[in-house]
């Protein structure tokens, strides 16, 4: 695969936090540039720069190529396309929204690696964590003949409160685990939101993020899931009881997980399993994947936010704390980086494994 040309890259939803960590991550990239930034009505005819004044999130500085970018309607689709040979899209709109403007992009022929919720389960659509479940790229050519595309399909990233433990479980898939307990614990930049927009959760918990649990019991089971002729089907088991709190914390989502196995592990076999899993991404050694994939801990007192948020430029899992468990079998601690990991730099890694396996 010649890298040597860079693909031209267009960010739908560039003006949000998520969009603009994708302008963040992809200053520099070996194989990406960014091409095009749309955003709503309200911000296209603007630059960058003034769309987002006084509102860029990011603690690097706003790239001035980018910054000096006219923003895009997303609904002029016509104007975007031109420019850029696929799309990230991160726009903050209705589901019913979101879902009709990628499927309309993916049917204009381009490619789409979405950050967003809406076409999760569609069947033909990957829900893709790249270490995981690259097999489901399978789906693609189902997906371009249900279109009618040469070219152009939607991969979705999953939700990121999975993206912690998740990546635990698969290392120990040869366990079989039967039942699992979670309880996550999820920085604000989650809701898009930072101490100067939401000064009300200094100091303060809240027990309840909307539609956060069911999304960590289900959408595991989607990734473990297998592609047949009818699409992605979910495996059934582990079966998943999560619930999801948000914490004062800028970055960084930690869970707290009780599993039960059919085949009962030692605690080194578990612990050995994470240092050494890795992924197609790790094997490939594409641009954005952490070496190792995950990390573990031997102190107590770790992982933690402070500390271990950044693991891997933010793209690594950091684990502790695997023990036995008196009622469960086993307990463990993770932590993943939210908007990196958990989303733009998740849609950046799978953009790279696509582009490496002839997909874009």
């Amino acid at each position: 695969m010649d890298n040597s040309k860079k693909l031209r890259v267009g960010i739908l939803g560039a003006t949000g936090m998520v969009g603009q960590r994708f302008v963040s991550l992809l200053d520099g990239h070996p194989w990406f540039e960014v091409a095009a930034v749309a955003a709503s009505p309200r911000s296209a005819g603007r630059t960058y720069a003034e769309a987002t004044k006084g509102r860029w999130k990011m603690t690097t500085p706003l790239p001035q190529k980018v910054a000096e970018m006219t923003v895009l309607d997303v609904a002029e689709m016509a104007k975007v396309t031109r420019e850029v040979d696929f799309v990230f899209c991160a726009v903050e709109m209705a589901k019913d929204e979101i879902y009709r403007i990628e499927e309309a992009y993916a049917r204009a022929d381009l490619p789409v690696v979405s950050s967003n919720s809406a076409h999760r389960w569609t069947p033909d659509v990957p829900m893709l964590m790249p270490e995981i479940n690259a097999a489901h790229l399978d789906a693609i050519e189902q997906q371009r003949r249900r279109l009618g595309t040469r070219r152009g399909f939607i991969v979705v990233k999953p939700n990121c409160s999975i993206q912690s433990y998740l990546p635990v479980l698969a290392a120990w898939q040869a366990w079989e685990p039967q039942k699992v307990i979670a309880s996550t614990y999820q920085a604000i930049s989650g809701a898009g939101k930072n101490f100067d927009d939401w000064p009300e959760m200094m100091g303060n918990l809240i027990p309840y993020i909307g539609g956060e649990e069911e999304k960590s019991e289900q959408e595991p089971l989607r990734i473990l899931g297998s592609v047949t002729a009818e699409g992605i089907v979910p495996a059934t088991a582990p079966l998943i009881s999560c619930q999801c709190l948000r914490v004062p914390l800028l970055d960084g989502h930690t869970a707290a997980v009780h599993v039960d196995f059919r085949k009962k592990p030692s605690t080194d076999e578990l612990i050995e399993a994470v240092r050494s899993f890795e992924g197609l991404p790790q094997k490939l050694n594409l641009p954005s994947a952490p070496q190792p994939f995950m990390r573990y801990h031997e102190d107590d007192d770790r992982p933690q936010v402070r500390l271990d948020v950044d693991y891997g430029k933010g793209m690594g899992i950091s684990v502790g704390r695997i023990r036995p468990d008196h009622i469960y079998d086993f307990k463990f601690v993770a932590l993943s980086h939210n908007t990196v990991r958990g989303a733009a730099g998740g849609g950046v890694l799978s953009a790279e494994l696509l582009r490496a396996q002839g997909y874009l």
